[in-house]
């Protein structure tokens, strides 16, 4: 079981085309446990020794390279052997719930583990979808289940599922602004043992108030470096964004390595501690959707593996919503905390270079109504790519790849006189700041993160527009939002794995009119 860590009551201060989706992966992030097991969703299960076996990087460890194997016996039929392998992986100190989690097309073909007691809680809590007065928990359970969210004398209740891979999401309702509570877990009406935690709800729109928010992208599995999600909670924000690569799959076609990817990850116990207390927000980008820099084109059902990966996608988070919905996918919403807007950009579903749109008819109408509609003091646009002109020199995969729709979505801003905008986004491996021009209007300020836990490193690009960059080693990046000054303000902050920070840089709302 996980354990809850001290809670405080207050914020801190501070091929193009279809094709190009089925391209080879870069191999820099991936660890040869998840090359093994794609050979194994291949049925390729005589290459998996040869990958996993001599001195191969990188390298995700024993305990894993032992469960792998296991899963790779037990799809051959080698129960026995499994078995062992099982035995050994849980005494390396790999978590019991990734037995119990799966992939469990294979692993229900071994018995159960006997003399330890059955997780009854596999995954989670999750804390999303946050608002002033409610708040979603994700949790996966070890068979079908009655979960109950238990908030002093109140109780809400759901059901996991088979059909939704034994997840369902329980909407707690009835809470106070800005107000911490301590929760409990139950499973079937019994309390999980070290299940209490805690959350905060938001500030509302009619009293904001000053809050922190973390956000980062490419959060490779790196087991040495999954300290990096107490890191983050050592800051308390009241929300952390992962803008993509949130976990590197590469293999849309075949969902065991999808389940396997995000399974590893959920299993870690400072994972879970992290987002027990946090409310989390996603988007996906090409590492967790498709294959490196993939163009899947605009139809909703072409590539066919495209629904089955939200489907997955969506099992696996707590957002507030997913695009438009069963009849137009994908993972873009908003949502505000007090008076700052939140507007999270899908980047890859629709993605079609020959039409020369990223976002898609549907999304883009929806920005732009967003946008122009929004109230709120600051509005902050979050991308899994980045805007920033030439920030990956050649590459048409961030926005550069689409200038057409990135000068309209700028005009939007400049012709409707849209105040208070702030760019974010990830991809690129390290944290920078920039500054965009943006013609007559005011200058568009980019901060952008996603090395949380990657080990591969992308140098900083050194643009006209760069304020600042840190690639020397993982990091996630800090805003202090502050709208109860007479001039609103926010502060960037550029956080390494070890608590240092680098940079930081305050923007006033003046300066984005």
């Amino acid at each position: 079981m996980f354990t809850s860590l001290p809670f405080p009551a207050h914020p801190a201060a501070l091929l193009i085309g279809i094709t190009a989706c089925l391209a080879p992966p870069a191999k820099a992030q991936h660890d040869v446990q998840r090359n093994a097991v794609q050979k194994i969703a291949l049925g390729q299960h005589e290459q998996v020794a040869t990958i996993l076996g001599g001195n191969r990087k990188p390298d995700a460890g024993k305990a894993e390279t032992l469960f792998v194997e296991t899963l790779n016996l037990a799809a051959q039929g080698k129960i026995e052997e499994a078995i062992s392998r099982r035995k050994l992986a849980l005494a390396a100190g790999l978590p019991l719930e990734r037995f119990v989690a799966g992939p469990r097309k294979l692993l229900s073909r071994l018995p159960p583990v006997e003399g330890l007691i059955e997780v009854e809680l596999v995954h989670g809590p999750m804390v999303g979808a946050v608002t002033s007065e409610a708040a979603s928990f994700w949790v996966r359970t070890k068979e079908p289940a009655t979960v109950t969210i238990r908030i002093g004398e109140k109780e809400f209740s759901s059901r996991t599922t088979v059909e939704a891979d034994y997840t369902t999401v329980i909407r707690a309702d009835g809470l106070k602004p800005m107000t911490a509570y301590a929760y409990r877990v139950l499973v079937n009406g019994k309390e999980i043992p070290s299940g209490q935690t805690n959350m905060r709800t938001f500030p509302s729109r009619n009293n904001p108030q000053p809050f922190t928010v973390g956000f980062g992208g490419g959060a490779g599995y790196i087991p040495e470096w999954e300290r990096q999600w107490d890191n983050i909670s050592t800051f308390q924000p009241l929300a952390f964004l992962m803008l993509g690569d949130n976990v590197y799959i590469d293999q849309p076609e075949h969902s065991l390595c999808q389940h396997y990817c995000y399974y590893r990850r959920q299993s870690r116990p400072e994972w879970r501690r992290f987002t027990a207390r946090t409310a989390i927000y996603s988007i996906w980008d090409d590492h967790d959707f498709g294959t490196n820099d993939c163009v899947p084109g605009p139809a909703i059902e072409k590539p066919a593996w495209k629904r089955k990966v939200w489907e997955i996608y969506r099992q696996n988070w707590v957002n507030p919503s997913y695009g438009s919905g069963e009849k137009q996918p994908g993972c873009w919403y908003d949502f505000m905390i007090g008076d700052v807007h939140f507007i999270m950009l899908d980047g890859r579903y629709y993605r079609d270079l020959k039409g020369g749109s990223m976002l898609g008819p549907v999304q883009k109408a929806w920005l732009r109504k967003t946008l122009t509609a929004s109230s709120g003091t600051f509005k902050v646009i979050a991308s899994p790519v980045p805007f920033s002109p030439r920030i990956k020199p050649g590459s048409k995969d961030p926005w550069d790849g689409f200038p057409e729709e990135r000068a309209e979505i700028f005009s939007w801003i400049r012709k409707d006189r849209i105040a208070g905008v702030l760019l974010i986004a990830a991809d690129r491996h390290r944290t920078d700041l920039r500054t965009i021009p943006n013609g007559a209007s005011y200058t568009l300020y980019e901060f952008e993160s996603s090395r949380l836990t990657n080990r591969h490193t992308h140098k900083v690009v050194k643009t006209d527009g760069l304020v600042w960059g840190y690639n020397k080693t993982c990091s996630f990046a800090l805003m202090q939002f502050d709208t109860t000054r007479p001039d609103p303000q926010v502060t960037f902050g550029l956080i390494d794995i070890d608590g240092k920070r680098h940079h930081s840089h305050t923007l006033r709302r003046s300066s984005l009119k």
